[in-house]
């Protein structure tokens, strides 16, 4: 006897297996939202601390404390970016897709800086998960790209200050 779910569970458009990509676009949608609003949120609180201080420091004239900041500020980001990389090493061994915590991490890191040097461990029906690990890197590096330059014309500020080098070109 044939179970009726089993003509359903295979039923492919274009050879792609339906019902298993939309698990793992689910999956992977899920995941994306939580790592990037977590990333947000990160963000979003370093920034803020950073332009709190620097504030701070350049009314007082503290040039070099901005600078401290703006390097303090610098690796947090990187400690987000990793945590991230962490997360979806749990969300991989969680969802018993890659047992081997060092395997899945290694390849969850190769996805999320789209290096890809890291052979595909996904097993079959979840390789497109492989993209989303992959957005989030990119979504999440295009934003903090954005912050570190606003971060940056603070330093340079503060460099331009110290230095008393003005803005404007010699002639």
């Amino acid at each position: 006897m044939t179970n009726i779910a089993e003509p359903v569970l295979q039923t492919a458009v274009l050879g792609i297996p339906v019902i298993p990509l939309i698990t793992d676009v689910v999956f992977g949608i899920i995941a994306l939202i939580v790592i990037l609003v977590f990333h947000g949120s990160c963000i979003n609180h370093i920034i803020v601390r950073f332009d709190k201080k620097t504030d701070r420091n350049h009314s007082l004239g503290q040039y070099n404390r901005v600078f401290i900041h703006f390097y303090v500020a610098f690796i947090l980001i990187a400690c987000v970016h990793i945590f991230e990389i962490v997360l979806w090493t749990f969300y991989l061994i969680g969802l018993g897709l890659i047992p081997n915590g060092i395997e899945a991490l290694i390849f969850a890191g190769s996805c999320y800086t789209t290096v890809g040097f890291a052979s595909d461990s996904l097993p079959p029906g979840w390789k497109s998960l492989a993209f989303f690990i992959a957005f989030t890197g990119l979504f999440s590096i295009a934003w903090t790209t954005s912050v570190m330059i606003g971060m940056t014309d603070t330093y340079k500020k503060a460099w331009r200050l110290k230095y008393n080098r003005s803005h404007a070109k010699p002639s």
